[in-house]
């Protein structure tokens, strides 16, 4: 009998390790699909009810020294931080040292013009406050680093009104974690930087995360990954304030903490994800406000807690977050119900993710493929969709397609838009492009001959035009 069970627990072993490999062969297929396309770069983990089943780097971390994307690479978070920066303000308040009714003005005293909105208004994106990064770019010296203190005295100065009366709209806005992370400062004397590592990162042992400007404090790090993306009008990658792309915000807003940088890696962020689906870190009060869905005075439901999106209903309860910004893209994503985490870093900022096909696999439902492969076509067959197509109803604005390093490259005679589409069959092409938006056009002739094309975004034709022969 003895031997029936050992037998039995082998041949169980054997049978959950085989299914494991299945799922992570077919992952891989999925995701190697995405990198070879120019749509993948990064690190990936995903695990199900407790266990990981894919873990993986792909492309190259550095694109100098040619080293690569591993599971222990450190990627800037971006707006994924937000979740450690509402973190930071629920110690506070177990600390006694605010409240989330607290009005923001009790801390920042030099921003008296917004003295109705609160915490919770910061923490929730209910405040009405305009959003930094819009504010400033036309109206700061692009070659001076802002921080934290520069983004309030910038506001102070200029005393610019509420967008909306608080709690009455929810509309997403950078400043209000900026303005968190200060108040971070204000409240506990430290660092904001110093504060999560000591309360937050520390505890958990999450070794390879901190918040760090790579800009306006360089520093030599292991193990880095470089955000990028390609320069315009070319497929060579650079980071986002080179000349060759020109966002020089990125540059100019590097000194500003609590909306984004805040880095670290695949394998801390599902430390960070285990704690907060376990009530290892906070208490169940606490993981209940933070993941609390609330109303706007006008009785419409906002879906955002504390730096995460909050989706709930009968059998459902998920939380997450994505972010984009200085050429990163990150999700973490958790289905409390499943018991299902899915981490994905990328330092491409056209990087795709596979969200449907993960679900399907793991739900062992049948797999559409969310992205299709690239087909091999010759430069000359390529070459035959080239020219300009003109609208009938816009004949203005033409669209441009051109030709470079196997793709077909979409401008209008108006706009630089620099989009790059990779063929899928004969006559049909696939954007790269950031976010999930499904772009394709396709190419026809009419009963004249001329050459149509026809641009899809989600299915839904949002374009159209002849060529001009």
């Amino acid at each position: 009998m003895k031997q029936l069970k050992i037998l039995l627990i082998v041949v169980l072993a054997t049978h959950f390790c085989l299914a494991q490999t299945k799922e992570f062969r077919q992952l891989d297929s999925i995701f190697n699909v995405l990198y070879q396309q120019n749509q993948f770069n990064g690190s990936v983990l995903i695990a199900d009810k407790g266990n990981i089943i894919y873990e993986k780097g792909f492309g190259l971390r550095n694109e100098t020294t040619q080293k690569e994307n591993n599971t222990n690479t450190i990627f800037e978070l971006a707006s994924c931080s937000k979740q450690f920066t509402a973190a930071g303000i629920v110690v506070l308040k177990r600390q006694g040292k605010l409240n989330y009714t607290d009005k923001i003005t009790r801390f920042i005293p030099e921003l008296k013009q917004w003295d109705k909105v609160t915490i919770y208004d910061l923490l929730r994106h209910t405040s009405g406050i305009p959003d930094y990064i819009a504010s400033m770019t036309d109206n700061w010296d692009p070659n001076k680093i802002a921080t934290n203190n520069d983004v309030i005295q910038f506001y102070a100065n200029r005393k610019d009104t509420l967008r909306f009366e608080p709690k009455s709209n929810y509309r997403y806005s950078n400043s209000n974690y900026a303005l968190l992370a200060s108040i971070i400062e204000r409240v506990s004397g430290k660092k904001y930087a110093d504060f999560l590592a000591t309360n937050i990162f520390k505890p958990l042992k999450m070794k390879n995360t901190f918040v760090y400007n790579r800009r306006e404090k360089p520093q030599k790090i292991d193990n880095q990954a470089i955000g990028y993306v390609w320069a315009k009008k070319s497929f060579q990658k650079v980071t986002a304030d080179d000349p060759k792309y020109g966002q020089k915000s990125v540059y100019y807003l590097d000194g500003v903490v609590g909306s984004a940088k805040v880095n670290s890696t695949v394998g801390d962020l599902y430390k960070w994800v285990n704690a907060l689906k376990s009530d290892a870190f906070f208490t169940p009060e606490e993981f209940a406000a933070m993941t609390e869905i609330t109303q706007t005075d006008k009785g419409k439901n906002i879906d955002y807690g504390f730096g995460l999106d909050i989706r709930k209903g009968d059998n459902k309860f998920t939380y997450g977050h994505t972010g984009n910004w200085d050429g990163y893209t990150s999700l973490i994503y958790h289905d409390q119900i499943k018991d299902r985490t899915i981490i994905v870093l990328q330092n491409f900022n056209l990087g795709a993710i596979p969200f449907n096909n993960i679900q399907q696999l793991l739900n062992q439902s049948p797999l559409t493929p969310e992205f299709k492969k690239k087909v091999s076509l010759s430069e000359s067959v390529l070459q035959q969709f080239t020219g300009d197509y003109t609208d009938q109803e816009e004949k203005e604005d033409k669209h441009r397609i051109t030709y470079q390093e196997g793709h077909l490259i979409y401008n209008t005679t108006s706009a630089d838009w620099d989009m790059r589409f990779f063929p899928i069959s004969d006559n049909e092409f696939k954007g790269i492009r950031q976010g999930g938006a499904d772009a394709v056009i396709k190419f026809n002739r009419d009963d004249k001959g001329k050459m149509n094309m026809e641009m899809l975004q989600n299915g839904r034709k949002i374009g159209f035009g002849i060529r001009e022969e």
